[in-house]
């Protein structure tokens, strides 16, 4: 990792100042990353698939698109010239982790630290994470011998929730599983990788946090909750009829809802933030740099449960454009997660700090 930071040191050095772009795949949160690209007063660059490109295109957010066949493509070495050429700095998102996986083989400058966004793919090292910081989790099983009580089964990587199911024995997981690996939902590989978590019964909230190099602070940027099919479609079912059906609620994220917190919770929110920087900085210097995104169910006690953390943009904070009330008070103007980006790598740029913000 050393000797492919100092090669991407080396590039951004070559870097022309005065014309940084800003790229990322045309997928998950690009129109909210390119957008604020551009009210920041920088160029963009997309990387898209074919049949999606005229998405970017329709909103005018893309100045510059590299059309592919599949977002992988954006390893090849041609591209990685061309955007290096074209002095691109990329935002990962979590399309990066679904189709690409590592970031090593990047050699493109990258915002945010690339150790970290790894530590996110893995379900077992988020929990370090999170226990490590201090932060209460739900408990979690390790094979469904133990399940006693309602579970929730994941899977690893940035899936949106799909295939995600709730098990209430050892006996219905199996039951669940074979009927959702039958109906081509999940495979026999994701059962084996499950992550079987404790369900805690409350709210869900996901608060997106920025940490700042220049401002050396933490921001509360947007907290949002998630729209799920077919679970959340389930309950509009009367319970007689549910009774009837061979329906098995799954967790498919196809939207995100903005969200106030009540206020006496938010002392508590942002020490979690804090915390989960620093304990970062013991992972991999310099810690977390940019978004990131604590995944929380809060219960009828206001105690807060984490379950995930992201090491990047997320797409719930979307709901923040062009302002959330939590980025409006603290910027007193339209402020969102993609603009709160390229405002710090202009401002690092004007300060020679683009290498901080860059591993």
């Amino acid at each position: 990792m050393e000797k492919l930071r100092e090669l991407i040191l080396a590039t951004l050095k070559n870097y022309d100042k005065e014309n940084i772009r800003i790229g990322t795949i045309g997928s998950h949160s690009a129109l909210n990353i390119l957008k604020g690209a551009k009210e920041e007063g920088f160029e963009t660059v997309c990387i898209v698939r074919k049949r999606e490109s005229f998405v970017y295109r329709n909103f005018g957010v893309a100045d510059h698109i590299i059309e592919v066949d599949d977002f992988r493509q954006l390893l090849d070495d041609g591209i990685q010239k061309k955007l290096i050429e074209m002095n691109t700095i990329l935002i990962p998102h979590g399309s990066y982790n679904a189709y690409i996986g590592s970031l090593y083989s990047l050699k493109v400058p990258v915002f945010g630290n690339r150790i970290l966004m790894e530590w996110e793919t893995v379900r077992e090292k988020q929990r370090d994470w999170l226990v490590n910081s201090g932060l209460n989790v739900p408990k979690t099983y390790r094979s469904p011998d133990e399940i006693d009580g309602l579970a929730i089964v994941k899977y690893p990587g940035a899936r949106g929730g799909k295939g995600y199911f709730i098990a209430a024995s050892k006996e219905d997981f199996l039951s669940k599983a074979e009927e959702l690996v039958k109906r081509g939902i999940i495979s026999k590989d994701d059962i084996n990788k499950a992550h079987i978590q404790e369900y805690v019964l409350g709210v869900p909230v996901y608060f997106s946090f920025f940490y700042s190099p220049v401002n050396s602070r933490i921001e509360l940027i947007a907290i949002d909750r998630r729209y799920e099919s077919n679970v959340d479609g389930f309950g509009r079912i009367p319970a007689d009829e549910q009774l009837k059906t061979d329906l098995i609620p799954t967790y498919t994220v196809v939207g995100n809802i903005p969200l106030i917190v009540r206020e006496s919770l938010l002392s508590r929110i942002l020490q979690d933030g804090e915390q989960v920087y620093e304990y970062s900085r013991k992972i991999a210097e310099p810690g977390m740099v940019g978004p990131f995104c604590l995944e929380s169910v809060i219960d009828e006690n206001g105690t807060i449960y984490y379950f995930e953390i992201s090491a990047r943009i997320v797409a719930g904070s979307s709901v923040g454009i062009p302002a959330s009330p939590y980025s409006y008070i603290l910027f007193g103007e339209n402020m969102y997660m993609g603009r709160r980006i390229a405002r710090e790598i202009r401002i690092a740029t004007e300060k020679d700090m683009l290498e901080e913000l860059i591993f």
